[in-house]
C-alpha cells in the first residue's frame, strides 16, 4: 500500500508540471511526419490544426517541421537529420516546447527532449492539457485528471527499476 501511495503522488508531480505544460505565449515548433498513405498537403492540414490547438493552449507556433519517411524512427520518431535541424533552429530562439503530430512512445518522449534539450509533448497530451485547462466543475476536473492519469501511465516505464530488487 505505502509503495501505492508513493507511485501516486509521483503521478501527481508529474501531473502537476504537466498541467503547467505550455505556458502563456510560449514558443512551439511543430513536427509532422508524412508517412506512405499520407500526402504533403494532408500533413500540412493536421500542422494547421496543430498550430490552432497550440495556439489554444497559449503556445505560438513559430516553425513547422515535416520529414517524409516510410514509417517513424523508433528512437525519435523522425530521422537523425531531421532532429538535428530541429535543434540547431530551437537553439537560442527561446523555444520551450517541441509538439509532434503524432503519438510519441516514452522512450521517444525521452530521446528526443534530450536531443533538443526543450519540453516534447504530441497531439494527445496538447488535448489532454487543452482540457485540464478549460475544466471548471469538479467532476470535469477530476474525469480529465483520470485520462491524463491513464495516458501518461505507459510512458513511465522503467520508473521504478530502483525498486526490483
Amino acid at each position: 500500500m505505502l509503495l501505492f501511495l508513493q507511485q501516486y503522488n509521483c503521478l501527481k508531480e508529474i501531473m502537476l508540471d504537466k498541467k503547467n505544460s505550455i505556458g502563456k505565449e510560449e514558443k512551439a515548433v511543430l513536427v509532422g511526419l508524412i508517412q506512405k498513405d499520407q500526402t504533403e498537403t494532408q500533413v500540412q492540414e493536421y500542422l494547421d490544426e496543430l498550430a490552432f490547438l497550440a495556439e489554444t493552449a497559449g503556445a505560438i507556433a513559430v516553425k513547422r517541421f515535416v520529414q517524409k519517411l516510410k514509417h517513424p524512427d523508433s528512437r525519435t520518431f523522425v530521422g537523425k537529420g531531421k532532429l538535428e535541424e530541429i535543434k540547431k533552429y530551437v537553439q537560442g530562439k527561446n523555444i520551450r516546447v517541441a509538439i509532434f503530430d503524432d503519438e510519441l512512445n516514452g522512450s521517444q518522449i525521452t530521446n528526443i527532449e534530450k536531443a533538443l534539450d526543450v519540453k516534447t509533448i504530441d497531439r494527445s497530451d496538447l488535448i489532454l492539457d487543452i482540457f485540464a485547462r478549460r475544466a471548471k466543475t469538479a467532476q470535469a476536473k477530476a474525469q480529465v485528471e483520470l485520462a491524463q492519469y491513464q495516458y501518461l501511465l505507459p510512458r513511465l516505464r522503467g520508473m521504478w527499476k530502483h525498486l526490483e530488487r
